[in-house]
């Protein structure tokens, strides 16, 4: 059940085209049409930033980094502490 409103403007042209999608597509309203679309995109763009890809070879040479590190300096557990207190994943 939804809780919260979104009052949008927008073009006319732009709106019947999603009302004639959203018709096509077997969907009940627009409303339900809009929120499936707003859904489906924040989540891949949300994807798209909290995560990275990185070829084989670069992560093979990370961790093996991460293997061999030495004890991590003040520096780098002042960084690690500014991050996490920033909510920095």
């Amino acid at each position: 059940m939804a809780t919260t409103r979104l009052d949008m403007r927008l073009n006319q042209e732009i709106k019947e085209k999603a009302e004639k999608a959203s018709t096509l597509l077997g969907h009940r309203s627009l409303t339900e049409y809009v929120v499936r679309l707003m859904e489906e995109d924040a989540t891949k763009v949300i994807a798209q930033h909290e995560s990275i890809t990185v070829k084989d070879d670069v992560f093979d040479l990370f961790m093996n980094a991460c293997e061999n590190a030495k004890q991590p300096s003040r520096t780098l557990r002042d960084a690690v502490a500014f991050t996490r207190g920033r909510g920095i994943k």
